[in-house]
């Protein structure tokens, strides 16, 4: 059997971050490809208080079916579209219908940015 370094995913990921979707670990693999153990490991203390999990995006966007509606878009960090869904009922639930089917693009969204956005402030911090 021929062994593919490509796949090979590091142990501590899997360690921090044993609760993440296969779209995230493959991204993060590939980003934090060269890296030492401690810089991964600070990398996943930092991501992991970052990230937003999909089934909270969903629990939160069906909440918006019966309660307050937009909730889920706040804690993704779109505010106007939060205040949007607001005061018009999520779109007249029709918005809220469709996040709620998309919740996880919407999540796999949300934490690609937060990866680059912790990559970013870990070349900061290194320089």
């Amino acid at each position: 059997m021929e062994s593919n370094q490509s796949s090979f995913v590091n142990p501590v990921l899997l360690k921090y971050l044993y609760d993440i979707t296969p779209e995230e670990m493959i991204t993060i693999n590939s980003r934090t490809k060269g890296f030492s153990d401690d810089e991964i490991t600070h990398f996943c203390m930092i991501y992991r208080s970052k990230r937003k999990d999909p089934q909270t995006i969903l629990l939160l966007c069906l909440l918006g079916l019966v309660a307050v509606s937009g909730i889920h878009r706040f804690v993704l960090g779109q505010i106007g579209m939060g205040i949007l869904y607001f005061f018009t009922g999520g779109l007249c639930l029709v918005g809220t219908i469709v996040d709620a089917v998309n919740y996880k693009n919407l999540a796999t969204e949300y934490n690609g940015n937060m990866i680059a956005e912790t990559l970013t402030m870990l070349n900061m911090i290194q320089k």
